[in-house]
């Protein structure tokens, strides 16, 4: 009989488990977990539970960890899979209750049913409200993943004209759901009646919605917002609320939560609320918690299929331990410096080595997604299916011929506009960039980057030298490289912070230069 502990409150459902002995002990404190875990086989967690090195260490009959949810953030994964203890999530438990709240939002907004409640618990029957229909209208989508998907469905029986803003979803996916994809977000938002987002908050999506996009939508849309605070920029929509150019918005999701009691978004007449519950209905609770329980079970009987860290072995995690982040940082560099929709993605290595080094492509389909994805819900193991669901085809190839170094790693990204190539390599057992497509050169995978392509001609690096320090962005370091005097060269600037987009747009403007990327390792 297996033996599992619960910690964190859930649902775990009516099946009964006759293998299984089940503790269910919501809201244990750390000092008891560390003291009773290690009688223990499998043990089951929300995002309470600090699941870290020491609390793995005193499992010592623990073979599997439970996450009732998306991300595993809280569970050391690393240090579980050095001792063999597998770790499994749900995270499409709760897609359906999302999609649904966020559809909730939209029709209460557009239908005034917040305001009328209001008025009739006051006493008054105000029958001369005219709200917005659904029928006809464009509904505008941004992020097209499992929950932007359910929501385009629901649209669909509304019959609305559906669009969608989604750099790292193929179109094949647009089209099976019949959604317009669009590459400029602008040229989307200039069509939508209605928007909503359902993307995670990273630095890429971070104020994504600000005034200048909240203004390219028609005047009298509705905004809606149940993915993550952020995402919409609050002062903003704050200020095109109050200038009358929005119908009103639906938000599940702050910032700070909860808001300050003051914020002028709390008690914005044309804004209605809910206080983060996607993922609060009955039967997504259920949900989470019977799967989670199930793959649990699954898992210990030796079903490794929904298992996040298979086949990383302690030896292999060690032989590979500087090579992984090096192919994270080649995958996450490329994302941001390779221009349209990824197609393809080709991993080379280089020279010979001690053991089979495909988990590095692993690593590198990580970097490449960690774009795309909130924190924590990506890993090694994860991450070659998630790039597979968005139709990304990933090939391995091991060539003995060393490349420049005894050991290298080449990683080639082919867009719909485009194909890019960087390369890495350890020295001094250290990652390091020592190629960006056909230009070699070497720099550390860390903090902000500068990629500048120009004419090999003086005084080039000098003027977007200048042009930073006018905008007080110190240089951490350089490398340049080029392919023949006078042709096409290639540098890369490491600077201490990152360049706000006028800065940005500014050296897109100096004729002395034909390219800039910006990218964060």
């Amino acid at each position: 009989m297996w033996k599992v502990l619960v910690t964190d409150e859930m649902r775990l459902g009516e099946v009964k488990h006759p293998q299984v002995r089940l503790d269910y002990k919501p809201g244990m404190v750390r000092e008891e977990l560390l003291r009773v875990i290690g009688a223990y086989d499998a043990l089951i967690t929300r995002s309470r539970t600090q699941v870290d090195a020491r609390v793995l260490e005193a499992g010592v009959n623990l073979k599997v960890v439970g996450r009732g949810g998306v991300g595993v953030d809280n569970v050391d994964l690393e240090a579980a899979s050095r001792r063999g203890i597998l770790v499994v999530n749900v995270p499409e438990a709760n897609t359906r209750s999302a999609a649904e709240l966020a559809w909730a939002l939209l029709l209460a907004v557009a239908r005034g049913l917040v305001e009328s409640d209001q008025k009739i618990r006051q006493g008054l029957w105000d029958r001369k409200y005219l709200g917005l229909e659904l029928n006809h209208k464009t509904l505008g989508i941004v992020g097209l993943g499992r929950i932007g998907g359910q929501v385009a469905k629901f649209a669909k029986g509304f019959d609305m004209r559906v669009l969608a803003y989604d750099p790292y979803i193929p179109r094949s996916r647009a089209q099976t759901l019949g959604v317009e994809l669009f590459d400029d977000l602008a040229d989307m938002l200039r069509q939508c009646h209605f928007l909503t987002v359902h993307t995670p908050l990273t630095e890429e999506t971070r104020g994504l919605i600000g005034r200048r996009e909240l203004y390219l939508l028609p005047k009298g849309a509705v905004v809606v917002n149940a993915a993550r605070g952020g995402i919409v920029d609050e002062k903003a929509l704050v200020e095109v609320l109050n200038e009358g150019h929005l119908w009103g918005a639906g938000l599940d999701v702050f910032v700070e939560e909860p808001p300050n009691a003051e914020h002028p978004l709390v008690h914005h007449p044309k804004v209605v609320h809910t206080a983060h519950l996607g993922a609060n209905t009955i039967e997504a609770q259920e949900r989470v918690g019977e799967a989670v329980l199930e793959r649990v079970i699954e898992t210990l009987q030796g079903n490794l299929a929904h298992a996040l860290n298979t086949g990383f072995d302690a030896e292999g995690l060690q032989l590979f331990s500087a090579w992984l982040p090096l192919g994270e940082a080649l995958g996450k560099l490329l994302a941001q410096i390779t221009q349209g929709r990824p197609q393809a993605v080709e991993v080379s290595f280089y020279g010979e080595f001690e053991k089979n080094p495909d988990p590095i492509a692993s690593a590198v389909a990580k970097g490449l997604l960690e774009q795309a994805l909130e924190a924590g819900a990506i890993n090694l193991v994860s991450a070659r299916p998630l790039l597979r669901d968005r139709g990304i085809a990933l090939v391995t190839r091991q060539v003995q011929e060393p490349l420049d170094y005894r050991q290298v790693l080449e990683v080639r990204l082919e867009t719909d506009k485009e194909t890019r190539k960087v390369r890495g390599a350890l020295l001094g057992g250290k990652p390091r960039i020592v190629g960006i497509d056909d230009h070699m050169v070497e720099a550390v995978p860390r903090g902000y980057m500068l990629v500048c392509i120009n004419r090999d001609r003086p005084g080039v690096v000098g003027k977007v030298g200048t042009l930073l320090g006018e905008n007080n962005i110190n240089i951490a370091g350089m490398q340049l490289g080029r392919d023949n005097p006078g042709g096409k060269a290639l540098f890369v600037l490491a600077i201490d912070e990152r360049p706000g987009e006028a800065v940005l747009s500014a050296l897109r403007g100096l004729e002395v230069l034909e390219r800039v990327d910006l990218a964060e390792l």
